[in-house]
């Protein structure tokens, strides 16, 4: 095991299209990090790097206390896990599991020990004579990691190995990838755009965004605490809710921006000796932490329905406020019909707020 960092990394392709900005950051020994980002965001284009798979414009990649900008692939120690699992169709799933290792060298009864061993601990042991077309994707994707733990790195890169996958083998294999991470210990880097994954797998995750680091934190950090407005619009499914408004003339009350009149109450917000009249900002609310059904309160307001969307253990109502949306999660009991108006109340200390101009968090 080893630690990975980054120091000014910056990556620019011809013509003059930088890809990554001054990226700095430390993975401790054993430590799960995702990369999360939409697409475009320089994620893999990072983890490529880190493999050796493209080279570095600026800065430096350290693994351990070593700078390997300029080591080849090969003797990095890390191993990678790809997208489309890459494994060799004519091979059984045991041959598969043991290729690198004959191309490095490795004794037959070491093979054979550590093949065994791996495929045991994925629960491959009684698939070891099948070839890739027997297998399902899930089984696939197993054996793909397989051949990576065998070779027991330093580092471990997995780069949206779950993203062909469906549903429900995705919610399965986040879970034997808890577990595997917590038998090896081994430090990973992952890179996901689906951000269900990051949050239940990291234990600190970094949100990219136009190839620069927006927010670095655990996943209740990034959660409960989004440091500017792209973070908040892109964790949570659904995301936050993000009204655009100003702040009135006294201090007080936060003006809907569309909703002529209306507005919420700032007086009992933490942040409100930070906020500064007659500036515009983002206020952010998550769907879960509006409370609805006519509960009374200062920051009540009435929401015009135009959907309800039934999820099973609860629905989500979405609602006008002004010119702009607001989404509800309610009940699995309550049905609300479109056209129907509820009254919700937004809770004063479930408030964010962000500057309207720079994106960032307030206080």
């Amino acid at each position: 095991m080893s630690t990975l960092a980054f120091r000014s990394v910056g990556k620019t392709r011809q013509p003059a299209h930088q890809v990554l900005h001054d990226i700095d950051l430390d993975v401790a020994d054993g430590e799960f990090v995702v990369l999360v980002g939409p697409s475009g965001c320089g994620k893999s284009t990072l983890l490529r790097m880190t493999a050796g798979l493209e080279s570095v414009t600026t800065g430096q990649i350290l693994i351990g206390s070593r700078v390997v900008n300029d080591v080849p692939s090969q003797r990095r120690d890390v191993a990678m896990v790809f997208q489309n699992y890459a494994l060799y169709p004519h091979m059984s799933v045991a041959e598969n599991i043991a290729f690198g290792m004959k191309m490095r060298g490795t004794r037959e009864d070491q093979i054979y020990t550590r093949v065994y061993e791996t495929a045991r601990m994925l629960s491959l042991d009684p698939l070891l004579a099948r070839k890739p077309g027997e297998l399902s994707g899930g089984q696939r994707q197993r054996v793909a990691m397989g051949r990576a733990i065998v070779r027991e790195p330093q580092l471990f890169l997995f780069d949206e190995p779950l993203s062909n996958l469906d549903a429900r083998l995705r919610s399965q294999m986040r879970v034997e990838m808890r577990s595997l991470h917590a038998r090896l210990g081994t430090t990973t880097l992952y890179v996901t755009h689906d951000q269900v994954e990051a949050m239940t797998l990291a234990q600190r995750i970094v949100v990219l965004n136009q190839g620069r680091i927006e927010q670095i934190g655990t996943p209740a950090q990034i959660y409960d605490r989004p440091q500017t407005v792209f973070v908040a619009g892109f964790m949570g499914a659904p995301a936050m809710n993000l009204l655009k408004g100003q702040l009135a003339a006294d201090g007080r009350i936060f003006m809907v921006e569309g909703a002529p009149g209306e507005g919420v109450s700032v007086a009992d917000t933490s942040v409100r000796h930070l906020l500064v009249p007659g500036r515009s900002y983002v206020l952010g609310i998550r769907p879960e932490h509006i409370l609805s059904g006519g509960v009374g309160g200062a920051c009540m307001t009435r929401l015009s329905v135009g959907l309800c969307e039934m999820l099973g253990a609860d629905n989500l109502v979405f609602g006008t406020w002004g010119a702009q949306q607001l989404i509800v999660r309610v009940p699995y009991q309550q049905r609300i019909e479109p056209g129907d108006a509820i009254d919700v109340v937004l809770p004063p200390e479930r408030l964010h707020f962000f500057d309207a101009g720079t994106g960032c968090r307030v206080g």
